[in-house]
């Protein structure tokens, strides 16, 4: 079996996460290049996770630090800022974590969720289901019937004032990693000041049904995870569920598949065990 070679692969992900400081992101249009070019990355480099992020290409590879002043969050307003103007599809989608589309992209995801075009059905069918709890079923049924509303709105015209906030969380994110919900804008409310504004993704991006319509969800799976690779370089099998959450078998079939195109080589990672997939050049 070849080996992985991992100078070539830190090199690789240097320019695809595009942490070299002549690579950097400096500005608003640059970062919508970032999206647009990857796909799909993530806001904030998240632990034990290997995907480009927007953080990451201004800031560099480093702790996200806690202070308010440091450089590096520049692309907290830059993030806020874009949220009315559709640019990118911005919601908390892979392993519930704040995920950035490019639209050309976002299609892709939304053919493999359960929403088949109608929002004033798809969400009940979930909740017989068992897919949606009942706060998640309050929170879009108050978004539907009285437009886009903070979270601190939201969540007492959803009659959730008295819910556990991980309960009301956890249906937020439940909402939005199955495409139902989206942030569209920031609200100066609460002690903070600082609040999304949500809306039905069918409202705010009424095209993006549409688009996903004619993609099968096998190819919808082969185009997602030919972008993870091709911003990771190389990873484990096991490593695309925990992104995904999709089941194994379909996981397995589509890794297969790009096995046998050539686009992924099987190889032996030198310094840990199991067997990896790889792109070609980094062998």
């Amino acid at each position: 079996m070849p080996i992985l070679n991992l100078e070539a692969l830190k090199a690789y992900r240097a320019r695809s996460f595009c942490l070299l400081p002549e690579d950097r992101v400096s500005d608003p249009s640059a970062a919508l290049d970032f999206v647009n070019r990857r796909g799909f990355v993530y806001f904030w480099p998240i632990k034990g996770v290997d995907l480009p992020s927007l953080w990451a290409s201004v800031a560099g590879d480093r702790i996200v630090p806690d202070d308010h002043d440091d450089p590096g969050h520049v692309t907290w307003g830059w993030k806020d800022a874009a949220l009315p103007k559709k640019i990118w599809y911005y919601g908390k989608i892979l392993r519930r974590k704040a995920t950035m589309i490019s639209l050309e992209i976002a299609p892709y995801f939304y053919a493999l969720t359960e929403n088949y075009g109608s929002p004033e059905e798809d969400y009940l069918l979930a909740y017989q289901e068992g897919r949606l709890t009942q706060a998640a079923k309050q929170i879009y049924e108050t978004i539907l019937d009285k437009g886009s509303l903070d979270t601190i709105s939201l969540r007492k015209e959803a009659r959730l004032l008295n819910a556990k906030e991980s309960v009301f969380n956890r249906a937020l994110e439940d909402l939005q990693k199955d495409f139902k919900i989206m942030p569209v804008g920031v609200a100066e409310v609460g002690a903070w000041k600082y609040a999304f504004r949500y809306e039905i993704t069918a409202r705010h991006m009424p095209d993006l049904a549409e688009q996903a319509r004619p993609i099968g969800e096998a190819s919808a799976r082969q185009k997602l995870v030919e972008l993870y690779f091709a911003s990771v370089g190389a990873a484990q099998a096991r490593d695309v569920p925990r992104l995904f959450g999709w089941p194994p078998e379909l996981i397995r079939r589509t890794l297969d598949r790009l096995v046998q195109k050539g686009g992924l080589v099987e190889a032996e990672h030198p310094q840990k065990p199991g067997a990896w997939l790889v792109l070609p050049e980094l062998i």
